[in-house]
């Protein structure tokens, strides 16, 4: 799940030929969100005063940076950071990319505008929590969150301090990745998810306790709360609901999942979406432990595939690099597969956290035939 290799066996495919090509200059950016809302975005910096930090117990208290993008007042004010120079150059770095300028990343134009006012009924919005992918930052999710908040969700990014290349803190100091120096084997995943359940359910004891640390919480309305993924974000989704009841539904976006579900079962929604050549059933090692959860699934579900897309293409990851001149690999173009996984996901909140009934969930789209529904049973997808 590192950023060269699984997590990105798109962005970074194209690592050996980058490096000798040139790349076009054009500032990245990133696509229109859907809905009517304008978009605001902010950044909280939360210290969890119950628990050491994971990873690196002599820094003391967990730390962790989280962006929240909202329904927002228009306003013409400057337009949010996708991520700090630094950020950019470690991920960059991570990825053993080295065509680009360190900072391009950063340079990456976003939709929201930065501390807009927001706006919204008190308790009227429904809030989904974003888990970005191992070494990735919360900002690789962007268009997913901005398009969100333009339909009236509030979204909650969450940067898992020393799981990321690269945490930029308020005060200057950036977070690299501890994590990535300690063994890959089964206790390391299970403590990765672990770890983003414990986040997970902090943050939303911020956003939605009695002194909650964001000037728009009484917009949110804390009986309609859900969570999605991508990668080890994804696979964290699981942990995070089995944890915490407040999570009402939860997507996992082409993440290997690692503890398997309890004999009791979770009944709350759940949607599996990853690529056709990785996660058809009956396919190899990552779809099995999507088999084994299926079984244990108990409430509304349903297993889609996209056929051409790669890791990458369901984050911002694909969506940039492509437009940088990089080839992550896919047979489908990430602009494509961003659209397909941004009416999907939203169908799917649509559904379950403002109970409106979504024929797109219920059977393939003509509008849609890279999109396949999947049987374990017959172990196809179509």
């Amino acid at each position: 799940m590192r950023f060269g290799v699984a997590a990105v066996v798109g962005l970074l495919t194209f690592t050996a030929s980058a490096a000798a090509t040139p790349v076009p200059a054009a500032e990245p950016y990133l696509p229109k969100p859907t809905g009517h809302h304008p978009v605001g975005a902010t950044s909280l910096h939360l210290t969890d005063t119950s628990r050491l930090d994971p990873w690196v117990p002599q820094a003391g208290a967990r730390e962790l940076m989280v962006t929240l993008w909202y329904p927002a007042s228009p306003s013409s004010g400057p337009r949010a950071q996708y991520m700090t120079p630094k950020e950019s150059e470690l991920l960059l770095a991570d990825g053993g990319i080295t065509s680009l300028p360190p900072d391009v990343l950063s340079t990456t134009r976003t939709n929201a505008v930065k501390d807009a006012k927001p706006v919204g009924r008190w308790h009227g919005l429904p809030l989904v929590v974003l888990s970005p992918g191992y070494t990735k930052s919360r900002a690789t999710l962007t268009s997913l969150a901005e398009d969100l908040a333009s339909n009236g969700y509030v979204v909650a990014g969450i940067d898992h301090t020393y799981e990321s290349a690269g945490t930029s803190f308020p005060d200057g100091r950036v977070a690299t990745c501890a994590s990535c120096d300690v063994q890959h084997d089964q206790a390391f995943w299970n403590k990765v998810g672990a770890g983003r359940a414990a986040d997970v359910t902090f943050v939303l004891d911020e956003l939605t306790g009695a002194h909650p640390k964001w000037r728009g919480a009484g917009l949110i309305d804390p009986s309609r709360i859900a969570m999605a993924g991508h990668s080890a974000g994804g696979a964290s989704t699981i942990p995070a609901m089995l944890t915490d009841p407040r999570l009402r539904a939860g997507i996992d976006i082409d993440g290997t999942t690692q503890d398997p579900i309890p004999d009791s079962g979770l009944s709350r929604p759940f949607l599996f979406l990853g690529r056709q050549g990785q996660y058809t059933p009956g396919t190899g090692a990552a779809a099995a432990t999507w088999e084994r959860d299926w079984q244990h699934l108990t409430g509304w579900k349903r297993w889609l595939v996209v056929t051409g897309a790669v890791h990458a293409s369901f984050t911002d990851i694909g969506l940039l690099a492509e437009q940088l001149g990089l080839d992550i690999g896919a047979d489908l173009p990430s602009a494509r597969v961003s659209a397909i996984t941004r009416e999907y996901t939203e169908a799917f909140f649509d559904e379950h956290l403002r109970g409106r009934p979504q024929p797109l969930l219920d059977r393939p789209a003509r509008r849609y035939p890279e999109v396949g529904f999947c049987s374990v049973a017959t172990k196809t997808c179509g």
